[in-house]
């Protein structure tokens, strides 16, 4: 499965840019996020774009 983790701004929230990574990546990126304080978002990416 694969998951699209948008990077949030710090003020308003919006996305300000997304990656889109498998099931193994999320756990690390997460960790990351957190070391620094960087707030994300995680949802299920689109599936049917090929």
């Amino acid at each position: 499965m694969r998951f699209e983790i948008l990077r949030l701004d710090d003020v308003d929230g919006s996305a300000v840019d997304s990656t889109v990574v498998d099931a193994a990546s999320v756990n690390r990126i997460v960790q990351q996020a957190a070391a620094i304080g960087q707030r994300i978002m995680i949802r299920p990416a689109d599936t049917t774009a090929s």
